[in-house]
């Protein structure tokens, strides 16, 4: 598939992105849309290439309801054109990693393939961080792109993650990130909060001891 021009640069698209809390709920996007979105995350950035972000989207109205009843009874998440669940395979480091460089030289092949399992085997707290890292990458990947294509979006914490868990049937083997709302805004946001002084978030080299 390919991708639709961009709409405005990188720079704008930052600047422009804003958590939404108010959708237009008789909006609908087009498989097209969604299949696009989806593309162009899947460009984010992952550890060995391993992709071990999964995407729910969830469709269905009434899964819709039920997952707000258990966030906080956030409009959003009945009301935005679309609601992704991220999550990630705690096992995609296991699960026949070299098909996540099948195209690669050979050389190459060589060199990732036998690292990948071994890297992660047994440790899993880095598993877990691996997976919240690259849900991350995807999700902040997704809002851009949300963003380049005329849309809104909110990234969303506030919601029973077991509950919404059981909702969607994830597998044991795999963990819940976040959710992101996407849709065509509704009402103007809040003014953005203030940003941080770089005194304050910026450090050269190394911390004070």
């Amino acid at each position: 598939m390919t991708s639709k021009t961009n709409t405005m640069t990188a720079t704008e698209a930052i600047k422009s992105r804003r958590s939404v809390k108010h959708f237009d709920s008789s909006h609908h996007m087009t498989e097209e849309e969604i299949a696009q979105l989806i593309e162009l995350a899947k460009l984010a950035p992952s550890s060995f290439n391993m992709q071990n972000y999964r995407f729910v989207l969830v469709l269905d109205s009434e899964l819709r309801q039920k997952i707000r009843a258990v966030a906080w009874d956030q409009a959003q998440v009945t009301d935005a054109s679309l609601l992704v669940i991220l999550c990630a395979d705690l096992t995609a480091h296991s699960n026949n990693p070299q098909r996540y460089w099948a195209q690669a030289p050979q050389e190459v092949q060589d060199i990732l393939v036998p690292a990948l399992t071994p890297f992660y085997e047994g440790k899993p707290t880095l598993i877990r961080d691996e997976a919240m890292r690259s849900t991350g990458f995807a999700g902040m990947t997704l809002m851009l792109a949300a963003r380049d294509m005329g849309y809104d979006s909110c990234p969303m914490i506030g919601f029973d993650a077991e509950a919404v868990s059981k909702l969607i049937n994830l597998p044991g083997d795999h963990v819940l990130s976040f959710m992101l709302a996407i849709g065509k805004q509704a009402k103007p946001v809040w003014p953005r909060g203030e940003r941080l002084p770089d005194s304050e978030v910026v450090i050269h080299d190394r911390f004070n001891a």
